[in-house]
């Protein structure tokens, strides 16, 4: 990567970092670009080089984020003491690890709130748009590496992480139906049932 290449770089992590500061401590609606642009310490020209608005920033923070929380949890899967096979295994395992993580992160579960597909996913489901690093690569991969094949991979997953997402955020903050650690054994059966009714059966 050249110097200028690494400059964008840095000055769109350091809006980043000012954004998802000014939304969690002041909300959205009272955040303006003006606040975003002094905190980060860049020109306002500078933020519309790489965001349409402050939803547009939003949206791609909702994105980055989501995706920090996919990669630390494969990276723990992958590094986990004893290995963890089967696809049904080690999705729940990401999912696991990712409640765990917005436990500790209440103000980062609000930001996302419900979004965990739109974070994850639906950039490359609904519009095809796919990088190497995102979970869809990650989860294919998983998904060619298991020992069954699987019809409808792209509703599979959506449906798990749309579930997870959801039922995640009322059961972290409301608890409801149940506490999280009370609920996880129920999401956790419906994820398999999800993944299993997806598995090719032998003729």
């Amino acid at each position: 990567m050249g110097k200028v290449d690494e400059n964008k770089k840095k000055k769109k992590e350091t809006l980043f970092n000012s954004a998802y500061e000014l939304f969690i401590t002041k909300g959205i609606n009272s955040t303006a670009i003006s606040d975003i642009v002094e905190r980060a310490g860049v020109a306002k020209g500078t933020f519309y080089l790489y965001f349409k608005d402050k939803y547009d920033i939003r949206n791609k923070l909702i994105a980055h984020k989501t995706h920090e929380l996919f990669r630390a949890a494969k990276l723990a899967l992958d590094t986990a003491p004893e290995p963890v096979t089967g696809l049904d295994e080690q999705l729940i395992f990401i999912i696991d690890h990712i409640i765990d993580t917005l436990v500790l992160n209440i103000p980062l579960l609000n930001f996302i709130s419900k979004n965990l597909v739109m974070g994850a996913l639906r950039s490359v489901l609904l519009t095809g748009e796919r990088t190497d690093n995102d979970f869809y690569e990650i989860f294919l991969k998983m998904v060619l590496e298991d020992t069954y094949e699987y019809l409808d991979v792209d509703v599979m997953l959506f449906t798990i992480v749309e579930l997870a997402g959801s039922a995640g955020y009322n059961s972290i903050l409301y608890s409801e139906p149940l506490p999280i650690e009370q609920y996880k054994p129920f999401l956790y059966r419906s994820v398999r049932l999800i993944i299993d009714s997806h598995r090719v059966r032998p003729v």
